[in-house]
């Protein structure tokens, strides 16, 4: 048993997109970075005077322990030749363990400067983690960072405790997927989870697609220099980067892509069609190249995929996804999907109390657009849908909420300590997180 009072614990939630960190207790993260790192094997950087004579062996060399990688914003910003951008999770689950100690060592080291030897560690976790998952984290954390102790916590629990409530409907829309999760009294009904591949980046990739059809490319930030003729008038200078991965440029695209969809998208009230909304009033943003681009329909076209995954199959360039799409569910029915295989006692709670989490979810008007969806339903008595107006709580709430629990006083005797580590093995870890 360990007093909570001397030490703070540190949270980390691993996101698809983004790693959140910080101390419990305090109101938002310290360190927010990307999830995902840029590797260069190491092969063919050892010998930069030639790299015509060992570029052709490059892909047999690709052993784990040849490569470099780089962890956070900063380093990924700066371009390095053939550097591929990976994740290390792949629907929700991680795929990587080596990419994941890189970034939870970047966490401790350089962002939050702590010792993990002296902080117990509470892990944010999707909610359909598999036993193999947990064990593995749990050993991680134990054996190379030797934490005093460790928690391992549902995501849509904690968003649920950030809210102040124990049971509720979480749906949680991040970066590379949406979970629809009920919560009953701090546990999360497993039989009733919904999810769906349709997250921020698939959203994304549909604006990029969507403006290069109209003719815009989106020039990544490292592919042309700005030169300033006349004060206030720009020049701008491609510049040529050979051996620039295309998961790099895809990367940089992304960035500037996403920040036009955070911009300038909005849920529409009414469902998404060519006709009604051909004639919208546009709006401009200007792209880092000096372009401005006029936004219409897009606009609302791209969030409604979110209701109506079909839609996707009328972008062009997104054929890979379509077939997937044709039989994923808009959010509105995995509500009601997922509410319907919860007990009928607490239905009529859940629909009082659906609460938007993620990223995605903070998209402007999605909170009244689900609304409206869902008073359709017939079984819709009253539905409440809940969200943070702050937007930085509404990205964060799975943090807060991890933050939250952590500082509680009766939260402290729920630990997995290292000594119970030490006695039952990592197996141990389904009895003490449930």
């Amino acid at each position: 048993m360990y007093g909570g009072d001397e030490v703070s614990a540190i949270v980390i939630d691993l996101g698809s997109h983004t790693c959140k960190a910080g101390y419990a207790g305090e109101d938002a993260p310290k360190a927010v970075f990307p999830c995902v790192v840029g590797s260069v094997d190491q092969m063919e950087v050892d010998n930069p005077d030639n790299p015509e004579d060992n570029s052709g062996s490059a892909p047999d060399s690709k052993s784990k322990g040849k490569r470099k990688l780089y962890v956070g914003s900063q380093a990924l910003g700066y371009r390095r030749d053939l550097m591929e951008v990976i994740s290390p999770i792949k629907d929700g689950m991680v795929v990587d363990w080596d990419i994941v100690e890189n970034i939870w060592d970047h966490a401790f080291r350089e962002c939050l400067l702590i010792d993990p030897k002296e902080h117990p560690m509470l892990l944010a976790e999707p909610c359909l983690n598999t036993q193999q998952q947990r064990e593995k984290a749990a050993e991680m954390m134990f054996e190379k960072y030797q934490v005093p102790a460790l928690f391992l916590a549902k995501n849509a629990v904690l968003t649920s405790f950030a809210s102040g409530r124990a049971t509720s409907l979480v749906v949680d829309s991040g970066g590379g997927m949406t979970t629809v999760a009920p919560v009953h009294d701090g546990y999360v009904l497993q039989k009733a989870v919904a999810t769906s591949p349709i997250g921020g980046e698939i959203l994304t990739d549909c604006l990029i697609k969507s403006l290069e059809q109209k003719g815009i490319t989106v020039k990544p930030r490292y592919s042309f220099k700005r030169k300033e003729i006349r004060p206030g008038e720009f020049q701008i200078v491609d510049l040529d980067f050979p051996d620039t991965t295309e998961s790099y440029k895809l990367y940089c695209q992304r960035a500037i892509a996403s920040d036009i969809k955070e911009c300038v998208s909005r849920a529409p009230d009414t469902p998404y069609d060519d006709s009604s909304y051909s004639n919208i009033p546009t709006t401009s943003y200007e792209l880092p190249d000096g372009q401005t681009i006029e936004v219409g329909a897009d606009r609302f076209k791209i969030p409604d995929i979110i209701f109506n995954p079909s839609l996707v199959q009328t972008i062009p360039g997104m054929e890979s996804f379509a077939e997937t799409a044709a039989s994923l569910r808009g959010l509105p029915q995995m509500v009601i999907e997922s509410i319907n295989k919860c007990d009928v006692d607490i239905r009529r709670e859940l629909f009082s109390s659906i609460l938007l989490a993620g990223g995605t979810a903070s998209m402007q008007q999605l909170k009244e657009r689900l609304e409206k969806d869902l008073l359709e339903s017939p079984q819709a008595a009253r539905v409440k849908v809940l969200a943070s107006g702050n937007a930085t709580e509404r990205r964060f709430s799975v943090w807060i909420g991890g933050s939250i629990l952590a500082s509680l006083g009766s939260f402290q005797q729920m630990w997995f300590s290292k000594s119970e580590y030490e006695e039952h093995g990592a197996s141990y870890v389904q009895r003490k997180c449930p």
